[in-house]
């Protein structure tokens, strides 16, 4: 006898189960494009346009209003939304720094203009190295390992470039300031460096460019000369009391930016030649450059590190 099956089986009029669905595959994190740094620069460019037009003390509210609205069209918002402050504190501190802007004989920011320009291209390092650390005090940078001594470099010969660092009495001072008046232009007119000290990756940028602009420049051309190197934030915060644009966060409290001489390469016919170097090095990725007029702010990208550590490596022989 045929025993009869418990399945129910599909009865008359009932609807068969959907079949299972399969849980959808977990999704790949979206890797967004960087930034277009040629984008940025030409929206700061138009920008700026703006802002002299509205540079008068009667415009700070129509300044404000321009800000607000080009700050955050997508190629300028995409850069500071990409730094560690984001674009809301971006521009918190640029208007900060324009309020209390106030124009004097040391700082590169000649004018309102200026500042803003110097302001939103230093956001490029920023962005770069958003995850590096702060060196804080003086003694961070005089200690840390991460740093080299260039002084030891250049006494053996491993540098392609000069430097001079401040004069740390009354004495030195003076006797600078002979020197300067019986020989005016014989070196730029600059105070010198505080801090010796460099990372190793910039050493050999440092040594790399001053390679090229011997090759190009005139003959009898002095080398490559470096007017500021790293800072600690405490020597930053000074520079800004001294009436210095000196930006915070900076590229140079995190020891990837530095400055190099300019304007004193005229009486040499060599300071388009540099100008050049340093634009092309930049539009190739390798740099971030900011004209500051008699010295260019120059910062190193992190695309660039690894060759460049290398390239330090086999020239000291590490």
């Amino acid at each position: 006898m045929r025993v009869p099956s418990r399945s129910p089986g599909q009865q008359p009029g009932a609807t068969p189960p959907a079949p299972a669905r399969r849980a959808p595959a977990p999704s790949r994190p979206t890797r967004h494009a960087p930034p277009d740094l040629d984008a940025y620069r030409d929206a700061v460019a138009e920008l700026l346009v703006e802002v002299g037009a509205l540079a008068d003390a009667a415009s700070t509210a129509a300044r404000q209003v321009l800000l607000d609205q080009r700050l955050r069209e997508p190629a300028i918002a995409a850069v500071l939304d990409a730094t560690g402050q984001g674009l809301i504190g971006a521009r918190e501190t640029l208007l900060l720094e324009m309020a209390r802007y106030q124009p004097n004989d040391r700082t590169s920011a000649r004018d309102l203009t200026a500042l803003v320009r110097i302001y939103l291209l230093s956001r490029i390092d920023v962005m770069w190295w958003r995850d590096a650390p702060t060196f804080r005090t003086d003694e961070q940078v005089h200690a840390h390992p991460d740093l080299v001594d260039l002084e030891w470099l250049r006494r053996r010969d491993l540098l392609g470039f000069r430097y001079r660092e401040q004069a740390a009495t009354v004495l030195g001072r003076g006797v600078r300031a002979v020197r300067r008046r019986l020989r005016p232009d014989a070196t730029p007119r600059t105070a010198g460096v505080k801090f010796r000290q460099a990372r190793r990756e910039v050493v050999a940028l440092l040594n790399d460019l001053a390679r090229e602009f011997a090759r190009s420049a005139p003959p009898a051309t002095p080398p490559l000369w470096v007017t500021s190197l790293v800072r600690s934030a405490e020597h930053q915060y000074q520079l800004r009391r001294l009436g210095y644009a000196a930006m915070v966060p900076s590229g140079h409290c995190l020891g990837w930016a530095v400055d190099v001489e300019l304007a004193w390469y005229a009486r040499f016919g060599a300071r388009d030649v540099l100008a050049e170097i340093l634009l092309a090095r930049q539009a190739a990725g390798e740099l971030n450059v900011i004209d500051e007029g008699q010295a260019w702010h120059v910062c190193l990208a992190p695309a660039a590190r690894a060759r460049l550590r290398s390239a330090y490596e086999a020239e000291m022989g590490a």
